[in-house]
């Protein structure tokens, strides 16, 4: 889902990023909404906004994925995909990083060797560009927090979205309601982008309640893992169907990049066989 993501977003490109973005959170509400009566669990919400600890964490993780959403909607709309598909590619070593930091989960000496590949690229890309890679950096440790976050906290995946996305609805409503006001407002300008518009609250709340959901079962390396598929699809997308330049030491940074992933996918299938 999160793969195929740009292909909406790109048509929606000449609506600005902001609107874009709020849009995403406004339509989220209610596929959250549906799914929870579905389920049968809207009884879980209130207790949660009775405990300022979960709700210290939800607004904690609100902040990061709001920031995550806007740079990498940016990075779409201004012909950047390829910088964001780094930036999930280095994402699941990031989350690894971060598993070992502050979950206790320990490293081997391959996924330092793994990690140490992942930051030397960045390095390289940096000095041969002559520009940071900005947007795949804040993309890759946005979301690594978001999940490390979202593991931390003891509320459904559903639940815990919808708390989210209302939290942050305090700004998006009113700045929605402005530009409808002020005719600036690209939702119901024409029938085509009103649709789209709508389809970005299931785009935006199915894959990151699945996400949330996945993040309370399993290791946090093992969705690091899993999250490959993302970055391939998007790098795919931006190179063949978007047509973005795509420079000679870009394509070494990613080299480096597959090669530390690969290294770390065999020393956690070495590690899941010395332990069963």
């Amino acid at each position: 889902m999160w793969g195929f993501l740009p292909l909406l977003l790109k048509a929606l490109g000449h609506v600005a990023p902001a609107e874009l973005v709020a849009n995403r959170i406004v339509w989220s509400i209610p596929v959250a909404l549906v799914i929870l009566l579905f389920l049968g669990r809207t009884g879980d919400i209130i207790p949660t906004f009775k405990s300022p600890k979960k709700m210290l964490i939800l607004f904690a993780s609100t902040c990061i994925i709001s920031l995550n959403w806007g740079v990498y909607v940016w990075a779409v709309v201004s012909d950047r995909l390829i910088e964001a598909a780094m930036g999930y590619f280095i994402n699941p070593l990031v989350v690894v990083a971060l598993g070992g930091i502050f979950l206790g989960e320990r490293f081997t000496r391959l996924q330092l060797i793994a990690l140490a590949i992942a930051a030397l690229a960045v390095v390289l890309l940096t000095t041969m560009s002559g520009v940071f890679p900005w947007v795949s950096v804040v993309l890759a440790i946005s979301f690594a927090f978001y999940g490390l976050l979202r593991k931390q906290v003891d509320v459904g995946p559903a639940q815990g979205f919808l708390i989210e996305i209302i939290l942050i609805s305090i700004l998006a409503i009113p700045y929605l309601l402005w530009l409808a006001s002020t005719g600036e407002s690209s939702f119901g300008s024409s029938t085509r982008d009103t649709l789209l518009l709508l389809a970005c609250g299931p785009a935006t709340a199915l894959p990151l309640i699945f996400y949330a959901s996945g993040a309370k079962r399993l290791r946090l390396s093992t969705i690091g893992i899993l999250q490959y598929m993302t970055p391939s699809i998007q790098f795919l997308i931006g190179v063949f169907i978007f047509k973005e330049p795509f420079s000679q030491w870009q394509m070494i940074a990613f080299v480096m990049i597959w090669t530390s992933l690969l290294i770390y996918t065999y020393s956690m299938l070495t590690q899941q066989r010395s332990t069963s």
